[in-house]
């Protein structure tokens, strides 16, 4: 069996490993896009407890909380513990064109999805145009050229 050595895989699990390590709160990876008249947030959260996720909304700031306890196991040697454990955060600013009072959110199968509605107010819509004056004239009436 042949084995390779790729000596920047090996720094990159090194680098990794070192900044997984510093105090604060752990990275979550999350996809936003716009379906219709609402915005769908999707978070990664794999192994967090559903208990502690918390997500609210301040203003213009949506904020989400959550808490990975690491695995314990009375007596074992650790051979391997790269699963990162301890609090996650991430916040988004909104703007004024969302319902906050309408945001709901749902944990399944370790991805927080949270739905937020568009206002009825930042919906598009179509604006009449109106015309006045002597030069208005019906779609019905023919139009006069101009001959020379």
């Amino acid at each position: 069996m042949a084995m390779t050595f790729d000596p920047f895989s090996e720094f990159d699990r090194l680098a990794s490993n070192l900044l997984q390590s510093r105090p604060g709160p752990r990275v979550m990876p999350v996809d936003l896009y716009r379906d219709a008249d609402r915005y769908v947030l999707n978070a990664d959260l794999p192994g967090v407890d559903p208990g502690s996720v918390d997500v609210d909304v301040d203003g213009q700031l949506l904020t989400i909380r959550a808490q990975r306890t690491a695995g314990t196991a009375e007596g074992a040697k650790w051979l391997a513990q790269e699963r990162p454990a301890g609090s996650y955060l991430r916040q988004f600013s909104i703007g004024e064109g969302v319902d906050t009072a309408g945001i709901s959110a749902s944990y399944d199968n370790g991805v927080l999805s949270v739905v937020i509605p568009v206002s009825e107010r930042a919906k598009p819509r179509k604006i009449a145009v109106q015309s006045s004056g002597a030069d208005a004239r019906s779609a019905d009436e023919p139009q006069k050229t101009l001959t020379s």
